[in-house]
């Protein structure tokens, strides 16, 4: 195995944080946020492998000592990463932190009486406690790496927030966040932000077309401006945009309602959050359409979408949104996903069908 680098866009941030000047005086606690899909996980590993380097280049891990070699195979005893169950298994990795409870739980999901869970759990959590409070084996720093922060559920984070008022010596901890508002404020108060940009287009289309993706422009647009979201769709063999998007933005912009039957006969095997999410895309860009701005993540519907915007009311088009950021939180637990889907769209049409067709419908 090799070590994790920085995307080319993080390297020039990785040198300011991680420069030699900077560590005398390093936090005990970092909470690295950004837009969602532009590598900050990545980032995080990289950093972690540089902090546990004993001969670092910079910022950079130099690839060769024996704590860069652990950290390679994945057995540095001073390095812990600690994430949801179904994020660990997403990742092809079983969970490491594992209790008397916690593995009961285990033999649980192994027999089909639980799924993975979704969050990062207190076991987790008092895992680290009694790990955290020995001596590091090579005399340098022990890292904790904790992503996605926002699946603390309030258990683990009042217990994460206890070891970080009184911090064990010589431990880092890295937490990685799309969303800090989401965060126990005093959670956060407990860490240094380290804010990571998205990088320009040029650059990002640049890397994408270096990785071999097909239509990088659209995939770019389509996943937000984000690289690596784009890279790994395209990875996925998913297109920019799906086909039932164009029949809903065709119709719409024609002033007539959908055949919203065909449309949920399309959706029928796609995860709702997916298909929400494409959605709240869609929206997005009528949105910007209203205020004269250029879409962000459709660019090929730019037609359409102008169209919508015009006719749409903007009272309606902000309200359907928050509607839309309700129904995210009951999208993986749907009672009838088919209903789910029919009731969202049917709302949808209605919301941004002008007054004059809503009433012809």
């Amino acid at each position: 195995m090799s070590l994790p680098r920085f995307y080319p866009w993080q390297t020039e941030v990785a040198r300011s944080w991680l420069g030699p000047e900077q560590r005398e005086r390093f936090a005990h606690a970092w909470l690295i946020h950004g837009l969602a899909g532009i590598g900050k996980v990545e980032f995080a590993r990289a950093a972690a492998a540089s902090l546990l380097c004993e001969s670092p280049d910079g910022a950079m891990a130099c690839g060769h000592c024996p704590a860069c070699t652990w950290y390679a195979s994945g057995n540095h005893p001073d390095f812990r990463r600690v994430r949801p169950e179904a994020v660990a298994l997403a990742e092809g990795q079983a969970e490491e932190a594992v209790t008397d409870e916690a593995g009961g739980d285990a033999e649980e999901k192994k027999a089909g009486k639980r799924a993975p869970s979704r969050e990062i759990r207190i076991e987790q959590i008092r895992a680290l406690e009694s790990w955290a409070n020995t001596g590091t084996h090579r005399g340098g720093l022990r890292i904790v790496l904790l992503y996605p922060a926002e699946s603390l559920n309030t258990i683990s984070a009042n217990g994460l927030l206890k070891i970080l008022e009184e911090p064990p010596p010589q431990t880092v901890f890295l937490l990685v966040a799309d969303a800090p508002d989401r965060l126990l404020p005093t959670l956060v108060s407990r860490c240094r932000r380290l804010p990571l940009g998205t990088p320009d287009r040029e650059s990002a289309l640049a890397w994408l077309q270096e990785q071999g993706v097909e239509n990088a422009a659209a995939q770019l647009a389509a996943a937000g401006g984000a690289p690596v979201a784009a890279w790994r769709r395209a990875q996925a063999g998913i297109a920019p945009r799906a086909a039932w998007l164009d029949t809903l933005a065709s119709a719409l912009a024609q002033a007539r309602s959908p055949d919203i039957g065909q449309i949920v006969d399309a959706l029928d095997k796609a995860p709702a959050a997916d298909w929400l999410d494409a959605l709240q895309r869609l929206l997005t860009d009528v949105a910007l359409a209203q205020v004269g701005v250029p879409p962000r993540y459709f660019p090929e519907l730019a037609g359409q979408t102008s169209k919508i915007a015009a006719r749409a009311d903007r009272t309606r088009v902000a309200e359907l949104s928050r509607w839309l950021n309700r129904q995210r939180a009951i999208a993986d637990h749907p009672l009838n996903a088919r209903l789910f889907a029919q009731d969202v769209l049917a709302q949808a049409c209605t919301a941004l069908l002008g007054a004059r067709q809503r009433a012809a419908a």
